[in-house]
C-alpha cells in the first residue's frame, strides 16, 4: 500500500491524464469484448441461422449455428495472426500507433453498430470477423503504450493492473446496459427484445469509440521507446525469436503447453453463449444473466487464486485451475438445464481471470531480463495463435461427427495435453538460470 501512495505521490498531472486516458480504452473496447464476441451476438446469431443449419454455398452441407460462429472466430484470429507482426512492425517504424489505433477503433466499432442493419447470417458473421479483427489487432497496439507510459517496473505493474480493472468494470458495465435494454424495450420506446438487441449493437460501437476519444488527444505527445515496444518484426523477426526461445527448454515447454491449454479456455469462451442458446435451448435472459455474473465474479476468482499462488506456488494453482475446466467441459457435455449452465458459469468465472494471470506470471518469471519486451511480443502474437486452432478443431469434430457435445468433449484434449506438458515445466530451474543469466 505504501509503494502505491508513493507512486501516486510521484505522478505528475500529466502523467496521471495520460494514464487515465490509457485505461479508458480498455473499458471502451471491453464492451466489444463482452456484448458481441462472449454473449449477445451468438445469441442473435443463432435466431438468424435456420433450424437445420446453415447450407455451405457448392456443398450439400449444413452448418450448425455454434459450428459457423467458431469458424468465424477462428478465421478472423487467423487473419491477425498472418497480419499482426507486420501491423506492429510499420506502427514501430513509422511511429503511427496512434492513428493506426484510431483507424482500428473506428472501423471495428462501425463494423459493430453495422451489425443492426443486417438480417443475414453470412452478412453478420463477415462484420463480426472484421470488427473481432480491429478489437484484436487494435489491442497489440494499446498494449505497446504500456511501457511507454510507465517508467518503472512497479508502475507497469500498477498500471495493467488498473486497465485490467476498467476492462472488466467497463465491459461488465455495457453488457449490463444491453441486457436491460434487451430485457425492457419497452422503457426505451423499442418494439420488441430483437429491435432492442440490434439497438445494442449501435449502443456498443458507440460506446467503443466514444469513450476511446480521450486516447486519441492525450497520447499524441507520448514517445514511444523503439525496443521496449517493438513486436516481432515481420514473419522473418517471428522465427528469429522462436529460435531465441528454443535456447531456453523450459520456456519453450510452457510456451507451448499455454498454447495448447489456452486453445481450450478460448474456445470455451467462445462458443458457450451460442452452444447453451441453439444446442441446449435456453433462454437469451439466462445466458445474458450468466454471462453478467461471470464478468463480474471473474477479477475476484483471479485475486483469490493470486493469494492461493503465493502460497502454494503458481504451477501448482495454474495446474488445478486446468483441472477444474476439464470438469468443466465435461459438465457442458451433459448441460441440459438453466440451473446447470449457471453452474457452469460459476465455476468459469471461479478459474478464468486465475488462469490467464497466473499464465502470464509464470511466462513473467521465466523469461531472460534483457528480453522480456521481445519475448513477451511474441507470446502476444501466440496467444492470438491460440483462438484459432480450438474453435476451428470443434467446429470440424462438430461437422464430422454431427455432434456439437461431441465437438465440446474434443477440448478436453487440449487441456490434458497443456496440462501434461505443464507439469514437466521446471519451473525453479528456468527461473535460477535466468537470474545468473541476467546478472
Amino acid at each position: 500500500m505504501r509503494k502505491h501512495i508513493r507512486i501516486f505521490a510521484n505522478d505528475t498531472t500529466d502523467q496521471q491524464r495520460n494514464w487515465w486516458a490509457w485505461c479508458l480504452y480498455d473499458w471502451a473496447n471491453s464492451a466489444f469484448a463482452t456484448v458481441i464476441l462472449a454473449a449477445v451476438l451468438p445469441v442473435y446469431f443463432v435466431s438468424l441461422v435456420p433450424s437445420g443449419g446453415a447450407p455451405v454455398p457448392g456443398m450439400d452441407l449444413r452448418l450448425p449455428a455454434t459450428v459457423l460462429w467458431s469458424y468465424a472466430v477462428a478465421l478472423s484470429m487467423g487473419f491477425l495472426v498472418l497480419f499482426a507482426p507486420y501491423l506492429g512492425a510499420w506502427a514501430d517504424r513509422h511511429g503511427r500507433h496512434l492513428p493506426l489505433l484510431a483507424v482500428l477503433c473506428c472501423s471495428g466499432a462501425l463494423a459493430t453498430a453495422g451489425l443492426a442493419a443486417v438480417d443475414s447470417y453470412w452478412a453478420a458473421a463477415g462484420l463480426f470477423m472484421f470488427g473481432n479483427w480491429c478489437f484484436a489487432a487494435g489491442n497489440i497496439l494499446y498494449n505497446a503504450y504500456l511501457p511507454a507510459l510507465a517508467k518503472t517496473d512497479s508502475e507497469k505493474d500498477l498500471l495493467s493492473a488498473r486497465g485490467f480493472a476498467a476492462g472488466y468494470a467497463g465491459g461488465g458495465l455495457a453488457l449490463l446496459v444491453v441486457m436491460v435494454l434487451i430485457l425492457k424495450p419497452g422503457w426505451f420506446g423499442l418494439p420488441d427484445p430483437g429491435a432492442a438487441t440490434r439497438a445494442g449493437f449501435v449502443l456498443t460501437g458507440l460506446w467503443w469509440i466514444g469513450f476511446a476519444l480521450p486516447v486519441f488527444t492525450r497520447l499524441r505527445g507520448v514517445a514511444m521507446r523503439g525496443p521496449d515496444t517493438a513486436l516481432p518484426r515481420g514473419l522473418s523477426g517471428y522465427l528469429r525469436i522462436f529460435g531465441e526461445i528454443r535456447g531456453h527448454a523450459n520456456l519453450l515447454r510452457f510456451l507451448v503447453a499455454y498454447l495448447l491449454y489456452n486453445d481450450g479456455i478460448q474456445t470455451v469462451i467462445a462458443v458457450s453463449a451460442v452452444f447453451a442458446r441453439e444446442t441446449v435451448g435456453l433462454s437469451q435472459n439466462t445466458v445474458l444473466g450468466c454471462f453478467l455474473m461471470v464478468q463480474f465474479v471473474a477479477a475476484p476468482g483471479a485475486l483469490v487464486f493470486g493469494r492461493l499462488a503465493n502460497r502454494w506456488g503458481v504451477k501448482p494453482m495454474l495446474l488445478a485451475a486446468l483441472v477444474l475446466f476439464m470438469g468443466v467441459v465435461v459438465y457442458a457435455v451433459r448441460l441440459e438445464t438453466a440451473g446447470q449452465f449457471w453452474i457452469l458459469g460459476g465455476a468459469v468465472a471461479l478459474v478464468l481471470g486465475g488462469s490467464q494471470a497466473l499464465s502470464r506470471s509464470l511466462f513473467a518469471r521465466m523469461v531472460p531480463e534483457e528480453k522480456k519486451a521481445e519475448f513477451f511480443g511474441f507470446f502476444s502474437i501466440s496467444a492470438k495463435f491460440a483462438a484459432i486452432v480450438g474453435p476451428f478443431v470443434f467446429a470440424s469434430v462438430a461437422t464430422l461427427t454431427g455432434s456439437v457435445r461431441g465437438g465440446l468433449l474434443f477440448l478436453l484434449v487440449f487441456f490434458l495435453a497443456g496440462a501434461s506438458l505443464l507439469w514437466t515445466v521446471e519451473t525453479p530451474r528456468a527461473e535460477a538460470s535466468n537470474t545468473g543469466a541476467s546478472s
